[in-house]
């Protein structure tokens, strides 16, 4: 286990924003964290990587005070916002980090892997804010950390930039390395992580990997084409869109079985699981219910 949270409590102001979080993050795992606006994702970063104290509870990095700078020597972070030294270039930036760790990577390496080798003697000035964002997620890595904290890592890259950082996440993971990511995007959580944690006002409400998470909803999708469908007891939900249908339900055999022997016409039959999206919107209305 590289860290660990116990019972913690953080009040921000008026805001009870961590109300009594355990977490574990384990050697070599890729844990997401997700959660609504609001749910306490950042303050919980916040106190992994040292840059607050709980009220009350427990925090370690790699068995200590995460504030202690020797505990932080294993970390290498992303925040949401990032701010670089205005005067440098991008080949300086990735060395002044370098220069805080043990064994960092080589500089060339560090450009090359996220596609910034041609950006190397730019002012990060003058960078594009998906350059300064990929910058961003490169300086996470440049020490060769055990755990990179990646905080809304993708936010504001093209599709193509965000699966090239996949890669290089899922490179990391398969080294050996330990992430844990923080993302709105429910596809790069399902993508990329071996265990979720859903944080919800400032508490943990769902942990395990992504197919329990969904398995945890409990319901299927039936997806077909057919021109019109009867209303069916076993269907909980359903979604008609470009003569498609949608429809969710917690038996799918059943409801194929009623589909079949109802004689209606239809085509390009599915059966799936829930996404993680869906999931986890289900999971965030449970809570809302108690």
């Amino acid at each position: 286990m590289i860290a660990a949270v116990r019972d913690a409590h953080k009040r921000l102001g008026r805001v009870q924003a961590l109300r009594g979080v355990s977490l574990e993050v384990h050697e070599g795992e890729l844990l997401a964290l997700l959660g609504p606006n609001g749910a306490g994702k950042t303050t919980l970063v916040s106190l992994l990587v040292g840059l607050r104290a709980p009220d009350r509870g427990e925090v370690r990095l790699d068995g200590r005070d995460p504030r202690e700078p020797a505990a932080r020597r294993v970390l290498g972070m992303t925040p949401q916002g990032t701010g670089f030294p205005p005067a440098l270039k991008v080949r300086e930036v990735v060395e002044l980090v370098r220069a805080h760790y043990p064994d960092p990577l080589p500089t060339a390496e560090v450009l090359a892997r996220f596609g910034l080798e041609g950006l190397a003697g730019r002012s990060v000035q003058a960078l594009s804010g998906g350059q300064a964002r990929r910058l961003a997620v490169a300086l996470a890595f440049a020490g060769n950390p055990r755990l990179a904290v990646l905080d809304e890592p993708t936010t504001g890259l093209d599709v193509e930039s965000r699966r090239s950082l996949w890669r290089e996440i899922q490179r990391f993971k398969q080294g050996g390395g330990t992430v844990l990511l923080t993302t709105h995007y429910l596809e790069e959580a399902e993508s990329l992580a071996t265990r979720v944690v859903v944080l919800d006002r400032g508490r943990v409400v769902a942990e395990g990997a992504p197919e329990a998470i969904k398995r945890r909803v409990g319901l299927k999708r039936v997806c077909l084409r057919a021109a019109e469908l009867p209303e069916w007891p076993e269907v909980e939900r359903r979604e008609f869109e470009d003569g498609r249908y949608t429809l969710w339900t917690a038996d799918a055999d059943a409801l194929v079985r009623r589909l079949v022997q109802s004689g209606v016409a239809f085509s390009d039959l599915e059966v799936l699981p829930v996404s993680l999206e869906e999931a986890f919107l289900a999971v965030l209305d449970e809570e809302e219910e108690r």
